[in-house]
């Protein structure tokens, strides 16, 4: 129901947007392609954020959270500047992050008997995909959106929906032009439901 697109690299920071709008406005659906109503959930909430941003925000519910979310970690291995000793530490803080979702840390592997140890304990067994790359190029970019195009297609065959209408937001649209004149008293038009 939730996935989260985690880019290593400050010129993905935008990437979780994009996959958003790609993601939740296909395939956001209630009816299938034969206008009947579907009875399993379609289209997963899509969200993000520069990876290391995301560690002192959302990673927490992440690794101890009561939901599951999928992530993807996206990685370049070769950076465009000459700060390599931060490269390998952005690299290390996201195969890490990765490995703790993964394996989590069971009470055995935390030292002690206090009262934080129930606390310190991570389930593991969070889903995640490690996506790397040499070095983001207008080709490895294309590729990537590509990837993510061609998924949202896939499921959406899957779930028998159609990905290509965004009814709902044209319904906003509808809503919104009487809601603008009735503003601009353009037009006189009747009260709006409080």
């Amino acid at each position: 129901g939730s996935h989260a697109v985690l880019p290593y690299n400050h010129w993905l920071r935008l990437l979780p947007a994009h996959l958003q709008q790609l993601d939740m406005e296909s395939n956001g659906k209630s009816v299938n392609r034969d206008g009947e109503p579907v009875s399993y959930t379609t289209g997963p909430i899509v969200w993000g954020g520069e990876g290391t941003t995301g560690q002192h925000a959302y990673h927490q519910l992440l690794h101890q959270g009561t939901r599951f979310v999928s992530t993807d970690f996206i990685l370049p291995l070769t950076p465009h500047h000459k700060r390599l000793e931060h490269h390998n530490w952005l690299v290390a803080n996201c195969f890490a992050q990765s490995q703790a979702l993964m394996l989590g840390q069971g009470p055995k592997q935390i030292p002690g008997d206090g009262r934080t140890k129930p606390h310190r304990v991570m389930p593991g067994n969070r889903p995640s995909n490690m996506i790397l790359m040499d070095q983001l190029t207008p080709e490895t970019l294309g590729a990537l959106i590509a990837m993510y195009e061609h998924k949202v297609f896939c499921q959406a065959m899957i779930w028998h929906i159609n990905p290509f209408d965004q009814w709902g937001v044209e319904l906003g649209k509808q809503l919104g032009e009487a809601v603008h004149t009735r503003l601009t008293g353009e037009v006189h038009s009747p009260a709006f439901d409080p």
